[in-house]
């Protein structure tokens, strides 16, 4: 990301590495020099004590080795040449070879004679402190002057071209370690920065899937810091949501059929009736002239008495799994049954319905291929869902032939996912495939087949499916046909 906090982590890191080598830089050619002549000039201050010291005491006429042993050893420690003379006795000590020099550097002073390149920076009653030039004008050294008591003068001066040298040094020196150090820090800062983001990174990808209604995502980066607590809040923030989603979910869905079944309600009653009816008389019919053929003798032979039995047992089972269709579908229709939304996986659904389905496999020696292994997680009523699979893979069942393959597979579309049921054999009429799923339908078998048994299967597909307000539907194809329906993924 352009403006990615590692990014903006680093550059101000390295932004601030280079400004400080700067400074020190800067510091360090500008005022290194003036520091070095302010702690000559203290080294200078001592150095005068120690002579008007041994001047007051008379050990400065040459005579007393361990005097000018002392002072030799404090000027060599601080860089110092010192001369003294006394005019009186004719006497000079001095701890360097060219006391000539020396000589003509205190003798101007004493004839107050100035260079022109001289710059005092000190000047009192007995001594001055200046920054003057050697008289090869190539070299600047710092000298103090003045009078010790008793007829004694002094001179002592240090060169400053060690401490140019010095400041030039150690400006290479820095650009080098500044070099080293900023690749070093460059490594450190991009390390840390990428400790410290990942667990924001994490943080935005799951609040990217919040915003997409996916709360399947955690934050598991852990940690005891602020960090941390947001991750433990994002956790418990996704939770919630989920739970108040479905929530809602649930609520505007009841909205939703409130109204819509509000105008159908009274309509749906008498159909019901009327079909409940009509499909109840054939098998009652049924059962009450095998009943009183039973009464009546007609067969007296253990055979047709149990033919008789079957038949009656027959009706009844099936006349059992009409009306528990029709309860359900009653339900459905009328808003009986209260849909709850949750998020579930389908993958985990269709393998379930899939696997308690395998005797008619074996029964119908269907070869059934299911390849979907990711999970696929949707918003409905999980129960009803599987209502609408076990309608489907059960039709599919009741009426493949050909090949004898049936295919279940799950397909990502946009925002919903589509689960497809096929099963080789025929196809379903042109002119019946806009009726196969109204109540007691079946389609002629003279032509094809009939889809849905009693004719209720279909229309508990369509009722459970539109109470989610979702789609569903039916398409043939050369070899065989497929019932599909679509759920949401957010």
């Amino acid at each position: 990301m352009k403006h990615s906090i590692e990014r903006q982590m680093t550059a101000a890191f390295m932004s601030l590495l280079a400004f400080m080598l700067v400074v020190i830089l800067l510091g360090n050619a500008w005022l290194l020099e003036p520091y070095y002549i302010r702690d000559k000039k203290s080294k200078f201050i001592s150095m005068y004590q120690a002579l008007v010291q041994a001047a007051d005491e008379g050990r400065l006429d040459g005579t007393d080795e361990e005097t000018y042993g002392e002072l030799a050893r404090q000027a060599e420690k601080d860089n110092l040449f010192f001369l003294t003379i006394n005019m009186a006795e004719q006497t000079m000590t001095a701890n360097v070879q060219h006391e000539v020099e020396l000589k003509q550097y205190l003798d101007a002073y004493l004839l107050n004679r100035r260079a022109s390149g001289d710059k005092t920076l000190e000047l009192t009653e007995n001594y001055e402190i200046s920054q003057t030039k050697g008289n090869d004008s190539a070299a600047e050294y710092l000298m103090m002057r003045g009078e010790l008591g008793g007829g004694y003068f002094f001179l002592i001066q240090s060169p400053l071209e060690s401490i140019q040298d010095s400041a030039a040094l150690a400006n290479r020196f820095l650009i080098v370690v500044g070099c080293i150090a900023a690749v070093i820090c460059m490594l450190l800062v991009w390390l840390f920065s990428r400790k410290l983001t990942n667990p924001l990174r994490e943080l935005a990808d799951i609040s990217e899937k919040m915003a997409e209604l996916n709360f399947e995502m955690k934050y598991t980066s852990g940690g005891e810091d602020e960090i941390g607590v947001l991750g433990e809040n994002f956790n418990r923030m996704s939770e919630r949501l989920e739970r108040t989603v479905s929530e809602l979910k649930s609520a505007n869905n009841r909205l939703m059929q409130d109204l819509e079944q509000r105008d159908k309600l009274e309509q749906m009653r008498n159909e019901f009736l009327g079909n409940v009816s009509h499909e109840l008389k054939t098998p009652i019919a049924l059962i009450q002239g095998y009943a009183e053929g039973l009464k009546e003798g007609i067969d007296t032979d253990a055979e047709s008495r149990e033919f008789y039995c079957d038949v009656i047992i027959d009706e009844v089972s099936k006349m059992n799994r009409m009306v528990r269709n029709l309860l359900t579908l009653n339900q459905l229709e009328f808003g009986g049954e209260e849909i709850q939304f949750e998020r579930f996986d389908l993958t985990e659904l269709v393998s379930g319905v899939l696997q308690s389905m395998e005797l008619f496999a074996e029964q119908t020696r269907a070869k059934v291929h299911f390849l979907q292994k990711d999970p696929v997680y949707v918003w409905a009523d999980e129960y009803k869902v599987e209502q609408v699979v076990r309608n489907y893979v059960g039709n599919a069942f009741h009426h493949v032939s050909g090949n004898m393959v049936i295919e279940v597979k799950i397909e990502l579309r946009g925002d919903v996912a589509r689960m497809t049921v096929f099963n080789t054999g025929s196809a379903i009429p042109e002119e019946d495939l806009g009726h196969i799923w109204e109540k007691f339908y079946k389609v002629d078998k003279a032509h094809t087949r009939e889809y849905g048994g009693n004719g209720i299967g279909l229309s508990i597909v369509k009722a459970v499916m539109e109470s989610l307000h979702q789609k569903y539907g039916v398409e043939n194809y050369d070899n065989g046909v497929a019932f599909w329906f679509e759920l949401g993924i957010k």
